[in-house]
């Protein structure tokens, strides 16, 4: 530009007493934003010092030498990092730069205009200043989304490896009191554990979030994290599922310390309820005496041979057989009743409860018959192994 070595003298100056007023003009930047910006309260004098010190040098490199910086040359990722485990939300990151950048600029044009700087070299200056100011605001805002992405990341990993800790009872009672306080827990009240797992083409992320949202209605607690298509983690009171396709199983309530048995029951209830096509969230207070009948399939086959099996070299009237006994059991033992709904004569009925003890070699009228051939006929019921993400075992390993 022409005429401009002549301006490099009172170029220097300018400079020289914008940095002369760093300090001062600091201390009034501070105040502006811890009165006008609440979250930048959270970060020490110390840390803004020190960062605006790093802006001012860069504005007064730019002043001088006329270019902006790179983006790749803004070194904010710690700041970023800083900023954003403090709780500093990005847009107020972005307007206490935009400050300090005003700051920077209206004192140039203050005191370039003092020392008569040439009016081309001003408007130069000044137009770099505001594209330093939309660079590093770009990235600035990069750096503090992926800050805000890996913190997010921390955070869920960390969980995770709680949950995991606490749902198999590998936590001191120490670690489960420090970790509570910084998850909302309260170790004085009881939890219920969950394992939940979607059926059809639900995604298990979506499902951790409805569980987790619908968990922590009404002030409750709810802490989900997701080990191998499965949803797992603890409640303190059973959630709705909504129009989710999801099937899961939930544990007895108990205090954080022994929530791990509440785990293992937790997923005794998914594994029954799968077995048997069931829908929805599931506890022992729903499947009673059937979470024995998947997990004893030698005995379940050993009272299906006695029972049910016997009835099979009748072929169709065999089928007829199982279906009035099963009938039989549900109406609590009154014939009419089963005659009723099948649309057959009473002595019909009575016929096939005949065949069935002839058959069997047992009696209707025996208790133990009563119990052992409702094993059996919850026992058939079940169909094929289910298939899929069951999450972690039945004992509770992940």
């Amino acid at each position: 530009m022409p005429g401009q070595p002549v301006a490099a003298v009172p170029l220097e100056r300018v400079i020289a007493a914008m940095a002369a007023q760093q300090g001062h003009l600091g201390g009034l930047l501070h105040a502006d934003l811890t009165g006008r910006i609440p979250s930048y309260r959270a970060v020490p004098r110390e840390l803004l010092d020190q960062i605006w010190h790093r802006h001012f040098q860069r504005a007064l490199a730019v002043v001088r030498e006329g270019t902006v910086p790179a983006p790749e040359d803004f070194g904010e990722a710690e700041v970023a990092r800083d900023r954003a485990a403090r709780g500093v939300p990005l847009a107020d990151g972005l307007r206490a730069f935009r400050r300090a950048l005003s700051a920077i600029r209206d004192l140039f044009i203050a005191e370039a205009t003092e020392r008569g700087l040439d009016p081309g070299l001003i408007v130069d200056r000044t137009t770099c200043l505001w594209e330093l100011a939309d660079v590093a605001s770009l990235r600035i805002a990069a750096v503090h989304r992926q800050a805000e992405i890996d913190s997010a990341l921390s955070d869920a990993r960390r969980r995770a490896e709680f949950l995991r800790g606490l749902l198999h009872g590998t936590l001191s009672a120490a670690e489960i009191h420090s970790a509570a306080a910084i998850y909302g827990l309260d170790p004085s009240r009881p939890y219920r554990a969950i394992r939940a797992v979607p059926n059809g083409g639900a995604a298990p992320d979506v499902l951790e979030r409805s569980l987790a949202a619908h968990g922590r209605r009404k002030g409750r607690a709810a802490l989900l994290t997701l080990v191998d298509g499965a949803v797992v983690g603890i409640v303190e009171t059973e959630p709705e599922t909504g129009d989710l396709d999801v099937t899961a199983g939930l544990g007895p309530p108990t205090d954080l310390a022994t929530v791990h048995r509440s785990f293992r029951a937790a997923g005794r209830m998914l594994e029954t309820a799968r077995a048997y096509g069931l829908r929805g969230v599931h506890d022992l207070s729903d499947l009673s005496w059937r979470v024995a009948v998947v997990a004893e399939p030698e005995l379940a086959e050993l009272l299906l041979d006695r029972y049910l099996r016997p009835l099979e070299a009748e072929g169709e009237f065999g089928a007829l057989i199982e279906q009035s006994v099963r009938e039989y059991l549900k109406r609590g033992r009154h014939v009419r009743e089963v005659a009723r709904s099948a649309h057959v004569h009473v002595n019909t009925v009575r016929y096939r409860l005949r065949r069935f003890e002839e058959l069997t070699g047992t009696s209707l009228d025996a208790p133990d018959t009563s119990v052992e051939l409702s094993w059996a006929l919850a026992a058939r019921e079940l169909g094929a192994p289910p298939r899929g993400p069951a999450g972690p075992g039945r004992d509770g390993t992940a």
